[in-house]
């Protein structure tokens, strides 16, 4: 019999665990930066992007060269980065009480206007983690680049207990 407690799981790691989804290691660092920083009960990442190790796994611009499918992807890895910085600094997904804010800039050209489509992809992903009663205030604009040539970049602000 399935217990409440083992359909819902209450904490983020449990939720990464019932989601099957294994964490990345910690992107590397591009240039001379602190990748989270800590004041009081916030702790605020540095500019996410969708890379692996040093190497950005989608590049392009939204409505050039890549849709807004692969967009959502590139965010949704973003996110998932921000979610090994945030373990590997805090220990444990568990600490977070709460996203505060998810800034979303979006490469893109021409007259694009799907950039709260791309975001949700990051969205949907710290969603299933975390919880809908933990869903941010959010940002998103279009940019005409991003670093290393990446559709997206994720800036997030997280409450976390001690």
């Amino acid at each position: 019999m399935v217990t409440p407690e083992h359909s819902n799981p209450k904490g983020a790691e449990q939720r990464l665990r019932k989601l099957g989804i294994k964490l990345p290691a910690p992107p590397e660092l591009f240039g001379t930066y602190a990748e989270a920083v800590q004041t009081g009960n916030l702790l605020f990442l540095t500019g996410m992007l969708p890379t692996e190790g040093r190497v950005a796994k989608f590049v392009g611009r939204v409505g050039t060269e890549l849709d807004v499918e692969a967009a959502r992807k590139a965010a949704r890895l973003a996110a998932l980065n921000v979610l090994a910085v945030a373990r590997k600094h805090l220990g444990s997904l568990d600490k977070v009480t709460r996203i505060v804010r998810l800034g979303v800039s979006v490469a893109t050209s021409g007259d694009v206007r799907d950039q709260p489509k791309v975001a949700d992809g990051a969205s949907e992903l710290l969603q299933s983690v975390f919880g809908e009663d933990k869903d941010p205030c959010r940002l998103v604009y279009g940019v005409a680049s991003l670093p290393l040539g990446t559709p997206v970049e994720l800036e997030v602000i997280f409450e976390v207990s001690n």
